[in-house]
């Protein structure tokens, strides 16, 4: 599975942290693969992205944005766009699945923005494990 953005310094990279907490806690690490990705990867990730995940104990201070590449994508079940355009701003292309969410930069935006996003996030990637990988088959 993969979040993909334009700058991979706020929406992916909270979807991907959130994604990898899920994974951890249903015990399917060695099911399922987290990427994240950006095409035009900012310098780092947005500071006020870092305070809204340590909110909510999440660090991510140590994350550096990166780019996201054709083949990378081409091996994924599910690509995940967060409100850019797949064909604008996500122009490689991939054999799996894609949705994309439709959220709101939080770059620049006051931190009770950036904490409802981070909140929506939370609840879309808990919707993505229960279509992957229901409760039945969790390690819990």
């Amino acid at each position: 599975m993969a979040f993909v953005c334009v700058q991979n310094a706020g929406r992916s990279q909270m979807a991907a942290a959130f994604a990898e907490q899920e994974r951890d806690r249903r015990g399917v690490g060695d099911r399922i693969e987290i990427v994240t990705g950006g095409t035009q990867p900012a310098d780092h990730v947005h500071d006020i992205v870092v305070e809204a995940m340590a909110e909510v104990d999440i660090d991510i201070s140590d994350r550096t944005p990166r780019e996201v590449t054709p083949d990378e994508l081409q091996a994924i079940d599910l690509v995940v766009t967060m409100g850019c355009s797949a064909s604008d701003v996500c122009p490689a292309t991939w054999n799996g699945e894609n949705r994309d969410w439709g959220l709101d930069d939080p770059h620049g935006r006051p931190i009770e923005e950036v904490r409802a996003i981070r909140d929506e996030i939370a609840e879309r990637v808990d919707a993505v494990f229960d279509d992957a990988v229901p409760e039945s088959v969790s390690m819990e």
